[in-house]
C-alpha cells in the first residue's frame, strides 16, 4: 500500500494549524538537527498575502538549512511550511527575531478545550 505525504500528514493528525516535528537525524558533526512541518489555513484569498510574509523573514536565520513554504494544491487556502535547523536551539532562537515575530504574531481569543474551563461568554 502506497501513502502519499499528505495523507500521512493528514492521518498523523494535521489540522488547519499544525505543527509536526520532524526526524532527529545526526548530521555530519553528529548534533542533531531539528525539523518542523506545519500547515496553516489563511482567511479566503490572503494565501498569496501570507506567503509573502513568512517569505520576507526567512534571511538571515541562524540555524536554518532549510525554510520551504508551498501552497498547497488541494486547498486554496492553506500552505505547508517545512523547516530544518542545525538544532533545537537555534529554532527556539529564531523565534526572538524581529521579522520572524513579525510574520507569527497572532493573536487569539480561546473559547475551551481539552484544559481549558469553558468561558461565560462566548
Amino acid at each position: 500500500m502506497h501513502i502519499e505525504r499528505r495523507e500521512f500528514i493528514v492521518m498523523a493528525g494535521a489540522a488547519a494549524v499544525t505543527t509536526v516535528s520532524a526526524a532527529n537525524v545526526l548530521s555530519e558533526e553528529n548534533q542533531k538537527m531539528y525539523g518542523l512541518i506545519g500547515k496553516m489555513t489563511t482567511v479566503a484569498g490572503k494565501r498569496d498575502e501570507l506567503i509573502s510574509i513568512l517569505l520576507g523573514g526567512v534571511g538571515g536565520m541562524p540555524g536554518c538549512l532549510s525554510y520551504v513554504v508551498a501552497k498547497d494544491p488541494a486547498d486554496a487556502n492553506a500552505i505547508w511550511i517545512t523547516e530544518v535547523w542545525d538544532s533545537e536551539q537555534s529554532h527556539k532562537a529564531s523565534l526572538s527575531l524581529p521579522a520572524v515575530k513579525q510574520a507569527i504574531s497572532t493573536v487569539t481569543e480561546p473559547v475551551g478545550g481539552h484544559g481549558l474551563a469553558p468561558t461565560k461568554n462566548r
